[in-house]
């Protein structure tokens, strides 16, 4: 326990600190295709992309010009571009290829509206912002958390908050998420330029984004280390049937933070919100679920002396 707890604060104080070292600030990002991109159509756009077979420069001489059509789905790369300061729509030119003789010329504006990269955290995050299937997501984790919160209260099993085991892994995770999810809030609602700007080039390395961006990628790796630390825990102080219950229950906690933060972060209300949350889950640990003693007789921790509930032997 305690080699867990001393290996989780080093990793924590080590990315804290070259967190801040290595991140800069930006006051605007602006989102721009690469050469050597590669993206893929966008499923929702009502029209197939179209590209200009011209180059920019006879576009803006008005030049008659020639266009195809690209289906939806196609993966295409982004080959080239030119900037021309000249033209009053979008000063940026991208030229896109589908295959080795197919190539085309299109406002990088009208591009980056009707694809997305061809990446798995962007496709990640294409898959979560997708507004119906998020509504839906949020139902069935509403729904799920209700059936396992029924089970939970019908055995008296242990749940994280209430009756929690001795560890402070499970909270600190419940912790994170609703950080996560008010971070995750406040980029979206104050700065989606560098949403947009990450979701075109992204990174699972916390170091070379943006400082909001940057701390929000730190508290995904906190997630990580914490949930499989709290795994181990539970595995290891209860027996696998209860450690089972434990753990649904410590994810339907974690999904209402992050339903219940995610929204209402963008109406303010989240703020106030996770700062009596964070005080509510400190306070119910430290002053209900963590146990100050151990028993001299059979080791187990216990809450308070007296009688220990594990083998009725007598402390004093």
């Amino acid at each position: 326990m305690h080699n867990h707890r001393h290996i989780l604060i080093t990793l924590f104080l080590v990315q804290f600190v070259m967190l801040f070292v290595s991140c800069k600030r930006e006051s605007h990002i602006d989102v721009h295709i690469d050469g050597n991109d590669t993206s893929i159509s966008a499923t929702d756009t009502p029209e197939w992309l179209q590209l200009i077979v011209q180059s920019p420069e006879e576009v803006l001489a008005d030049f008659p010009t020639d266009t195809f059509p690209i289906p939806r789905n196609s993966v295409i790369a982004a080959v080239d571009f030119r900037i021309l300061s000249a033209d009053s729509i979008d000063s940026v030119w991208v030229r896109v290829a589908c295959s080795s003789e197919e190539m085309g010329w299109i406002h990088e504006s009208n591009l980056l509206a009707q694809v997305s990269p061809d990446d798995p955290i962007s496709q990640f995050i294409d898959f979560f912002t997708d507004t119906h299937r998020k509504i839906g997501l949020i139902f069935v984790l509403l729904i799920l958390a209700a059936y396992i919160f029924r089970i939970i209260s019908r055995r008296e099993a242990f749940l994280v908050h209430f009756k929690d085991i001795n560890s402070f892994y499970p909270t600190l995770l419940t912790l994170l998420v609703a950080l996560a999810a008010t971070t995750y809030a406040t980029i979206q609602h104050f700065t989606p330029e560098v949403w947009h700007h990450y979701y075109f080039h992204p990174s699972l390395n916390p170091f070379t984004q943006p400082l909001l961006l940057a701390f929000f990628l730190f508290l995904f790796w906190m997630l990580i280390i914490t949930a499989i630390a709290a795994i181990d825990d539970a595995i290891r102080l209860l027996v696998p049937s209860t450690a089972l219950l434990y753990l649904l229950g410590l994810f339907a906690v974690c999904a209402i933070c992050y339903v219940v933060f995610s929204l209402t972060t963008l109406i303010w209300i989240g703020y106030p919100l996770l700062i009596a949350y964070i005080v509510f889950a400190l306070r119910r640990y430290f002053h209900h679920n963590r146990t100050h003693y151990i028993c001299g007789y059979c080791g187990h921790r216990i809450k308070q002396k007296g009688r220990c509930p594990h083998c009725n032997a007598i402390n004093e």
